[in-house]
């Protein structure tokens, strides 16, 4: 028989005169181009589609100047199992986006801003909060930092509204509350205090906005999951795409096997039904398997947020002089930064190409640190 007549998905067992059943691993990478090793054998460059008996093995992805993918994947036969690797620069740029000195950046609700503040300086032109778009704009659309206020950021404190156009700013000197459009200046002389009835009546609004969304993403769940994130854990939050969820665990609990019927080519990743309290995991949707993430003590929807999604198969852990990158079944951790940073700002752009960190970096002083890009792409 001519090779190139087997069904797809088998092999010639010369051993036992017969056609073998296999399956087939097909990869890709970001950038593409990377070599595919198959228990250290190069086999082929992405993006390709390799035939492999049934087996574990272990599979690297590495490009010249990236850091090396690495995961141990089960091949089952007449499946199909597909890796996207993201791969890292080993030594990424790095470009100061504010020099004037920044503080607490706040990232909005779509993750396409940050809101930070500039302190008072031999130059106070640029004393204020200031708004950065983060993804890469269309041409003739400046991604410039703008001023949307000159009010004193270091005795105030803000936040985003839930549709990410207006800035909620509380000044602790004055004792005012200010709404201030994300997209336009407003000067302090301007500002008008909504103190009161009409605060009350932005808050309580605000939170019926946060209230319907979250319940529009736990409909995407099985029930047993949704009353589990319900009732049992800390904080939860959506991947972009909303087919899986990062959640930390309040209390222990087991969730049951198939939730929802197995798809062929799921993860062959370990997976962890038994759920301790206080540690964070990812929940795949579709797929209906929970991952370990990490037992350390971490944050989410916050401004403070130590852990979150980076695009929607990749996890982003901001620790002390280390951020890393992992995948969202937990496997390939991969630090993209290790060197001085004010943890945990390390906050990831929408399209997957930077992340921007706030850092002393060159200044000589955590109280001038300034943001910068870490060119990921």
């Amino acid at each position: 028989m001519n090779p190139k007549f087997y069904p797809k998905n088998c092999k010639l067992d010369t051993k036992n005169l017969g056609l073998k059943p296999t399956g087939l691993l097909v990869a890709t990478s970001s950038p593409d181009g990377a070599q595919i090793l198959i228990n250290t054998i190069l086999e082929s460059a992405t993006n390709a589609t390799l035939s492999l008996p049934p087996d574990s093995y272990d599979v690297e992805i590495k490009k010249e100047g990236f850091l090396t993918w690495r995961k141990r994947l089960t091949i089952k036969k007449e499946e199909v199992t597909k890796v996207d690797a993201a791969l890292f620069p080993a030594a990424p740029s790095l470009s100061a986006l504010t020099f004037g000195g920044a503080i607490m950046p706040v990232t909005s609700p779509d993750g396409t801003r940050i809101v930070f503040g500039v302190p008072k300086s031999a130059d106070n032109t640029k004393l204020g909060l200031w708004v950065m778009d983060l993804g890469n704009l269309p041409i003739g659309f400046s991604s410039d930092p703008r001023q949307i206020t000159n009010l004193s950021p270091e005795t105030s404190s803000w936040s985003w509204s839930p549709d990410s156009r207006q800035v909620l700013v509380t000044t602790q000197a004055a004792g005012g509350t200010y709404l201030l459009p994300a997209g336009s200046y407003t000067a302090d002389r301007d500002l008008v205090n909504i103190r009161g009835a009409r605060l009350e009546k932005v808050l309580a609004q605000w939170q019926v906005e946060k209230t319907n969304r979250r319940e529009d993403d736990l409909d995407l769940l099985p029930s047993e999951m949704r009353d589990f994130l319900e009732r049992k854990a800390q904080d939860f939050v959506f991947s972009p795409d909303e087919n899986k969820v990062l959640y930390i665990a309040s209390a222990s609990a087991s969730l049951k096997e198939e939730l929802r019927s197995q798809i062929p080519g799921s993860s062959t990743q370990k997976q962890e039904r038994g759920i301790k309290q206080s540690q964070t995991y990812v929940y795949d949707i579709k797929e209906d398997r929970n991952f370990y993430i990490t037992d350390q003590k971490v944050i989410l929807n916050s401004a403070l947020s130590t852990i979150g999604w980076f695009l929607t198969e990749n996890i982003v852990l901001a620790e002390q002089n280390n951020v890393t990158i992992m995948d969202y079944d937990g496997t390939n951790r991969q630090v993209v930064w290790s060197g001085p940073y004010i943890a945990p700002y390390a906050i990831p752009a929408p399209n997957g190409q930077r992340l921007f960190l706030l850092t002393p970096l060159g200044a000589g002083s955590p109280s001038f640190a300034n943001i910068y890009a870490l060119g990921l792409k």
